[in-house]
């Protein structure tokens, strides 16, 4: 069977069709439509609608499913695991936690805007959040660190994981021994849309939660977005996505294996190779099927998938002008520059969850233990939205102050501008109808005096 990588040529200068920056989550109307019957008899059953579609669409075959993982679970998940493995998941939870760490911001601070009035913030951590752990085509501690770290380091009082069972009802070792070096205990079996509907609504097993977190499949996006009325449906983190940037420099052989990182998560995920050097181009799809034949079966098919398909191959343009223009348009999830000049390269680049940068710098190491976040916004979404952080788990709270010596001025500005706004109450409350406080009563500290605390 040939393998058709599916290649776009714009060497001639023709515009690139918009058609080509769409991904699978691009139109979630299928899956809205799908999903919102799932969603509203979680709302109405709670663990008897978890368990009729842990069985329905997780092939369960326990008929009574105990959707909270037990200690003796991740007791026994400890146990399985490989040392190696978990020793490389302590390197990177040690770098992914110091990334985080150095993210924290201030618990509070306040400036003087003007001789006797102060203003400043507050950061509290948001009280209870839910770390979404997909499992359909693998296993993913990666995403237990990803996610839960930053909630951990910005003091989230309730953090929970949420991760589909298998048919026969566990959880993935890999992601109860994660769980156990970060230091999360409370872990649920539910996926798909009917997890997000749990931690919406609440169930009798599982908490309802302030916001949910982590990528999924466009059913969850789908959910994600029902429910965003109800819950703070976080990070638009949906199928995976990448773009390998390259000039002539690279070697074509390792650009391709670079390619084929994102594209063998599932066939509803997206990569691209965007170079304008032929050469590069040609070479990649030569190399491509040799990667290919080396690789497990089934991930090579997802990878072929992509690449063949219309969400992934090879895009050719005629300057590195014009392949950095369709790269800030695509606004990828994952970027990887390969060319002579990375860093210069990267001063171009405006739109990309992250940026990768050199031939040492696969998007195997972000995924894994680099230490920033490899929970990235997708769908072009990285146009307005960062990756996943500390700040994602914390929410800021503005306070003031004024001085009885500062009130006056500030008073009579406010108070024109109420009237002119025709708020009659508003400027009354700052007209001389105010009952002037006891002179001394309202003692303005020092800066940074009793400052509030989380």
């Amino acid at each position: 069977m040939t393998d058709r990588i599916s290649f776009h040529d714009f060497s001639g200068a023709a515009p690139i069709p918009a058609e080509l920056l769409r991904r699978t989550e691009s139109d979630l109307t299928p899956y809205l439509e799908r999903v919102a019957p799932i969603i509203e008899r979680v709302r109405q059953e709670g663990d008897d609608a978890l368990r009729h579609f842990a069985r329905q669409f997780d092939k369960v075959t326990q008929p009574d499913l105990a959707l909270k993982v037990t200690e003796a679970e991740i007791d026994a998940a400890m146990e399985a695991m490989d040392p190696e493995i978990l020793d490389s998941m302590r390197y990177a939870i040690a770098n992914i936690r110091r990334f985080h760490e150095a993210q924290k911001p201030e618990e509070s601070w306040m400036i003087e805007v003007r001789p006797g009035i102060w203003a400043g913030d507050r950061t509290i951590p948001i009280e209870s959040v839910a770390c979404y752990v997909p499992r359909g085509k693998g296993c993913f501690p990666s995403v237990v660190a990803m996610t839960a770290i930053p909630g951990m380091v910005a003091g989230v009082q309730r953090l929970v994981i949420i991760t589909p069972p298998a048919p026969d009802g566990s959880v993935d070792a890999g992601t109860l021994a994660a769980a156990r070096l970060i230091g999360v205990t409370d872990i649920y079996k539910s996926g798909g849309a009917q997890a997000v509907a749990a931690i919406a609504y609440g169930t009798q097993t599982i908490p309802a939660c302030d916001k949910i977190v982590g990528p999924g499949s466009p059913y969850v996006v789908a959910a994600k977005r029902l429910l965003s009325d109800r819950l703070d449906p976080g990070v638009p983190a949906g199928p995976s996505e990448s773009i390998i940037l390259t000039d002539d420099s690279v070697d074509p052989v390792l650009a391709a294996l670079d390619l084929i990182i994102e594209s063998e998560h599932g066939p509803d995920s997206s990569a691209w190779l965007v170079t304008s050097s032929r050469r590069v181009a040609e070479g990649v799809m030569e190399a491509l099927p040799l990667h290919w034949a080396a690789m497990e079966p089934g991930r090579a098919a997802f990878s072929r998938a992509v690449l063949c398909g219309a969400h992934g191959g090879v895009l050719l343009t005629d300057t590195m002008e014009a392949a950095i223009a369709f790269t800030n348009a695509y606004a990828p999830e994952h970027l990887e520059i390969l060319t002579a000049d990375p860093m210069a390269d990267l001063g171009r680049i405006r739109h990309a969850g992250e940026v990768l940068l050199g031939s040492s710098t696969p998007v195997t190491l972000g995924n894994y233990v680099l230490g920033p976040n490899a929970v990235l916004p997708t769908n072009r979404a990285a146009r307005t939205h960062s990756p996943l952080s500390v700040h994602d788990f914390t929410k800021r709270m503005s306070f003031a102050r004024v001085a009885q010596n500062a009130y006056p001025e500030a008073a009579r500005h406010a108070e024109r501008l109420a009237q002119y706004e025709q708020f009659p109450g508003h400027a009354r409350a700052v007209s001389t109808a105010r009952p002037q406080p006891t002179p001394g009563s309202d003692h303005m500290p020092l800066p940074g005096a009793n400052m509030p605390t989380s």
